[in-house]
């Protein structure tokens, strides 16, 4: 009996192991059967999308809807949403969407009086290595 469980033991290792290891790299397989799957579906996308914008019209449509292009000899004009009722529209971080600064709040932005220089009658010379000092 004894023989037996060795042999039967034996047996068992010896097929677990290449049994194990094909199971392992058909997970992998499939594993990498379905990202290929993803990525022809994808390119399948990307040259739909190709076609649509092949002709020269939907391209210059495009690029006026989407990157704000204009033809030679044309001009952009671009109208910034107001506020309604007394509240502002939430804008973007980008400063051409930011509304125009305040006619009274021009005083802040004059510079102060401590960053003016200290003799207003500075000749060309005093200038020049004035802002050539870099290291101030």
């Amino acid at each position: 009996m004894l023989p037996l469980a060795f042999v039967t033991a034996v047996s068992m290792l010896a097929m677990w192991f290449p049994l194990r290891t094909l199971w392992h790299q058909q997970s992998e397989l499939d594993t990498t059967a379905a990202q290929i799957a993803m990525i022809a579906r994808q390119q399948k996308s990307l040259d739909l999308q190709a076609n649509s914008i092949a002709t020269t019209s939907a391209a210059t449509l495009l690029a006026r809807q989407q990157y704000q292009l204009v033809e030679q000899g044309q001009s952009l004009i671009q109208v910034l949403p107001g506020s309604v009722a007394g509240h502002p529209t939430q804008w973007s971080g980008d400063p051409g969407n930011q509304p125009l600064v305040s006619p009274l709040s021009v005083s802040s932005l004059v510079p102060s009086a401590s960053h003016s220089p200290r003799h207003t009658a500075q000749g060309f010379v005093e200038r020049l290595v004035h802002t050539l000092e870099f290291w101030r």
